[in-house]
């Protein structure tokens, strides 16, 4: 029995039904976290070090580590019976998502930096620092994970059971 059948057994009913049907979101979340994780370590290291005056570029790499990271975990476990293509064709769709995703990811960061300029000095360091977390580490990747799991269902993995089969018990 899978880490996550057994998770699902200890759910209680109609709960279980439910996450069972959604499981592929679920480990989606998962990944998503982990890689959030990620992504947040990486940021706050590097605009906490050499990037302290480019928060931008410290949020360009940290979603670009996050995303490497990403892909070899939605691939071999979230979206692991789905795909439709060669992996190749796969490899280079899911980055260049994931390119975009930087985007989407980085729009509320520099909206709160360059749009209403929640920086010093108009604003506190305080201020600044809650504004870029929240911006970019909260807003960002929600944002950025309703279009990544969008998107990759439509265009990276977009066909269902096509790879390794799993049984499924609950």
């Amino acid at each position: 029995m899978s880490l996550v059948e057994a998770t699902l057994a200890r759910i209680p009913q109609p709960y279980r039904d439910m996450a069972f049907r959604h499981r592929e979101l679920l480990k989606f979340a998962m990944v998503g976290g982990s890689t959030w994780v990620i992504d947040t370590a990486v940021f706050l290291i590097l605009k906490g070090t050499v990037l302290a005056e480019k928060p931008l570029t410290a949020k360009i790499i940290a979603v670009l580590v996050a995303t490497i990271v990403s892909y070899v975990l939605n691939r071999e476990w979230s979206f692991r019976t789905r795909g439709g293509r060669e992996r190749h064709h796969e490899a280079l769709l899911f980055f260049l998502i994931s390119g975009i995703g930087v985007a989407v990811y980085s729009a509320p960061l520099a909206a709160s930096r360059y749009l209403f300029h929640l920086q010093v000095p108009e604003v506190s360091l305080l201020t600044q620092e809650v504004a870029d977390f929240v911006s970019g580490q909260i807003l960002g990747t929600l944002v950025g994970m309703a279009f990544r799991w969008w998107a990759f269902r439509r265009f990276v993995f977009p066909e269902k059971d096509v790879r390794r089969q799993v049984a499924e018990q609950v």
